[in-house]
């Protein structure tokens, strides 16, 4: 009986510690997932405070780039525009080796230009600019004595002399332009502006034919043959750097709109002066006709 009674209260132990086991056992799981559940809210708060950190450098950092491009342009305000020229690359006076004009093509002249205005007083300002321009012609005239340097197209090679017949030409010449302008408001919306502009000649072409006609080699006085055609391209022979005045004036038609025109005039010749193939200037002059964005 003693013995039986032993053997239950022995097992009676055993359950009880099995189950203070499995109790312990349970405790420990749910330590190691709340330690391991701690670790990464830990690692996201980490993050969180990183990224909030990088976050407020880069606004700052933005904060500082506005602040500087404002200091940067205090006083100036920023446009840009596009506009259609029409003119064309001419002597001045006509010389008399030019009889008369046969035909005139204007092309399609673009340009497209940014630049700053600033203020100085209630009329007074400046504006300064960049722009890509392009500045063509073709033209058809008829001369006499004029001077030319062309090759045969018989195959027969250079002919040079006094030219008598009709002479073709294009011009198409791009340019980097950069305008330097004084400029008068007479109230919110009309403005004129004068001053002069520099250019740099990207590329450009000015080739021709003389056709129908006669040349008298080297002077008027020289040897006589008929040419039914000859070429020319005197591309590579361009001036690289011009130089000029342009006048014009604005409308400010809406709060961020303009309506603007201009007449340009270059000061030298599109070919060196001592240029042998040319004997006179030939002078780029060109009115435009623009609309401008007002930032």
């Amino acid at each position: 009986m003693t013995e039986r009674t032993d053997k239950k209260t022995h097992t009676r132990g055993c359950k009880a510690t099995i189950r203070i086991l499995e109790f312990k056992i349970r405790i420990f799981r749910t330590t190691l997932i709340a330690t391991h559940l701690m670790k990464k809210i830990l690692f996201l708060l980490a993050l969180l405070t990183t990224f909030t950190a990088q976050a407020q450098k880069v606004k700052e950092a933005k904060e500082t780039d506005i602040n500087l491009i404002k200091a940067a342009l205090k006083g100036w305000h920023v446009r840009l525009g596009a506009g259609v020229s029409l003119g064309g690359t001419s002597p001045l006076p006509l010389p008399a080796e030019i009889r008369g004009i046969n035909s005139y093509n204007p092309t399609l002249c673009v340009q497209l230009e940014g630049a700053v205005h600033r203020k100085f007083g209630k009329h007074w300002g400046t504006m300064i600019g960049v722009r890509f321009e392009n500045k063509g012609m073709k033209t058809d005239a008829t001369v006499k004595n004029y001077h030319m340097e062309a090759i045969n197209d018989d195959g027969s090679g250079v002919v040079n002399g006094a030219w008598t017949g009709n002479v073709k030409t294009e011009v198409n010449n791009n340019y980097l332009t950069f305008p330097v302008l004084a400029t008068y408001s007479f109230n919110d919306r009309w403005q004129v502006q004068a001053g002069p502009y520099f250019s740099y000649l990207i590329n450009g072409t000015f080739s021709g034919k003389a056709y129908d006609g006669y040349i008298r080699n080297g002077d008027p006085t020289g040897q006589y043959a008929e040419v039914g055609s000859a070429s020319y391209d005197f591309s590579d022979n361009l001036r690289r750097f011009q130089w000029g005045l342009q006048l014009g004036g604005e409308f400010k038609a809406y709060k961020h709109l303009s309506v603007s025109a201009n007449v340009a005039w270059g000061l030298n010749g599109i070919f060196p002066s001592d240029f042998p193939s040319v004997t006179f200037a030939l002078y780029p002059i060109y009115g435009t006709l623009g609309f401008n964005y007002l930032f």
